[in-house]
């Protein structure tokens, strides 16, 4: 069984190909419309010259384009990259040059961008526009139009990969590198969600979803750049469920898609996306009515957002998820309403997931670091030192090891307590504190720095900093922030500013994070946005 991702749709489309595979905006595609525009892109690239192991990169916000672009790859056995809209366009060259794109689909929004950074990425020789701004035929649609809807492709493999590019200890973006299999078994419906045990073949999704008299609706929040968005959409595909999506995120929009299709499951990103969304419900006068799950990942989801939710959507059933692009799902929790919470969230210690020492041995009680076995990534593209770090083997057994703590419980379940000092999460945004470190340091008027992050009532995290400048008391915050946008994403912006006239260090000369948490926590900041 080839557990292949543009398989396991093409078995989906034979049972369900009537029904409506996606919904974004007033544009709906069944599953056999979907197939064939996929099949069109696909034998497009491969008479450009693409086929297996060549690098596809998708620079799309959610849309009918995108699932396709991604499904189109697979189908010739080329690898996806989806590429980060937000970034700047130092962040696009590296990430192009580091992912070795062979070749580009993006929306026109971005075609300034893209034209600045292409002339410094030799090897992407072929891109393809996608019309958003309705202005004249985009080479996407002719070179659909162009090509055969029908299959006729080769075999494929569970070992054809798929990458997902995150951020890295250093800052700069890494790609994971998975094998479809793995990242099918454990993030796109080849597990019981659950119990985490294998589902019996490739075409158990596709069966559901021919005995299901009508689909679930899935709506989609978050984009698709993300592995559990887009995941979360391959497995919603493969049972034959319909997917809804929005280009971009705003919270009255979403609940006028509540009202219009009655999604019974919602899938958000944590605080920046459940606040927003139960301000604009309880204000706007919607109608949440058939919504019966509200699912949250990738970033700090409060408890008094959740007790929020519930009193808006009454009988919703709220969950929140535990993993990242290089352990895949970890493990789930079930919200309860009014509960306090001492400490992070709690999950089982199935699927894979466990606590190991700094040596990589399991560790039955007390703290450590989270760690996922079983079906876990092959490594980082580009990065033979990181990968040796992370994704290790232990007597025998694939193991990758996270920046997160956590702690084992005597009940056998794991309790999170949160990424590492050098990480913010903002928002389902993983941001680096070394990478806006070297971007502060590299202003004239700076002489040291040092990022945290510090709590926000929105966004979970934001980014902060304390500075040094190279004259006592003398720095232009607002420059400093100008010479930061112009390399930095916008949410890589330290949002809260402290200038001290020290910044502390560790004995070996790393930044002490734990002094400026206590000096961020003491003192107020000089500038805040």
């Amino acid at each position: 069984m080839a557990h292949n991702f543009a398989d396991l749709l093409e078995h989906a489309v034979d049972a369900v190909p009537d029904r409506v595979a996606l919904i974004v905006g007033d544009r709906q595609v069944t599953f056999r419309e979907l197939d064939a525009r996929a099949n069109r892109l696909a034998h497009h690239f491969a008479a450009a010259g693409f086929g297996e192991g060549s690098h596809i990169g998708i620079h799309l916000h959610n849309s009918v384009e995108a699932v396709e672009t991604v499904f189109a790859a697979f189908k010739i056995r080329a690898v996806p990259i989806t590429v980060n809209y937000r970034y700047t366009s130092d962040e696009l060259a590296y990430l192009y040059g580091n992912a070795d794109l062979d070749a580009l689909v993006f929306h026109r929004t971005y075609g300034q961008i893209v034209e600045d950074v292409w002339p410094s990425v030799p090897n992407l020789r072929h891109r393809l526009v996608v019309d958003d701004r309705h202005a004249d035929p985009s080479s996407y649609e002719e070179a659909l139009a162009a090509s055969s809807p029908e299959r006729g492709f080769g075999a494929r493999s569970g070992d054809d990969r798929y990458i997902i590019y995150t951020g890295g200890t250093t800052g700069r973006p890494k790609g994971v590198v998975w094998r479809q299999e793995d990242i099918w078994r454990v993030l796109a419906g080849g597990s019981d969600f659950y119990s985490g045990e294998p589902v019996p073949d490739e075409y158990h999704q596709s069966r559901l979803a021919a005995a299901a008299a009508e689909p679930s609706r899935w709506l989609l929040l978050p984009p698709l750049i993300h592995t559990s968005a887009l995941m979360t959409t391959c497995n919603a595909l493969f049972s034959g469920n319909t997917v809804l999506l929005d280009h971009h995120f705003d919270a009255h929009r979403t609940w006028e898609i509540v009202q219009r299709h009655r999604p019974q499951v919602m899938v958000i990103t944590g605080d920046a996306m459940g606040r927003p969304l139960v301000d604009a419900l309880t204000g706007g006068g919607y109608d949440p009515t058939g919504l019966g799950v509200v699912a949250s990942g990738a970033a700090l989801f409060s408890q008094s957002v959740k007790d929020a939710m519930f009193d808006a959507v009454p009988g919703v059933l709220i969950s929140d998820s535990v993993g990242s692009s290089e352990t895949g799902f970890s493990g789930i929790g079930i919200a309860t309403k009014g509960l306090v919470q001492e400490s992070g969230p709690r999950i089982g210690a199935g699927r894979g997931s466990c606590v190991v020492d700094d040596d990589g041995r399991p560790v039955t009680r007390g703290e450590g670091w989270l760690a996922k076995k079983g079906h876990v990534p092959v490594g980082y593209y580009n990065d033979p030192v990181r990968s040796a770090e992370v994704f290790r083997v232990i007597d025998g057994e694939r193991l990758v090891v996270t920046g997160d703590r956590a702690r084992a419980e005597e009940d056998g379940t794991i309790t999170l307590l949160g990424r590492g000092n050098m990480v913010v999460n903002t928002g389902g945004e993983k941001v680096f504190a070394e990478e806006v470190e070297a971007v502060l340091k590299a202003h004239p008027a700076v002489y040291d720095a040092i990022v945290i992050g510090v709590p926000d009532e929105r966004w979970g995290q934001r980014v902060a900093a304390v500075i040094r400048p190279r004259e006592a008391g003398v720095l232009d915050i607002g420059d400093v922030e100008r010479h930061a946008r112009r390399t930095l994403a916008g949410y890589k912006i330290p949002r809260s500013i402290w200038v001290s006239d020290t910044v502390e260090r560790t004995p070996s000369g790393k930044p002490d994070y734990r002094w400026a948490h206590d000096y961020a926590s003491r003192t107020e900041a000089h500038h805040t946005i």
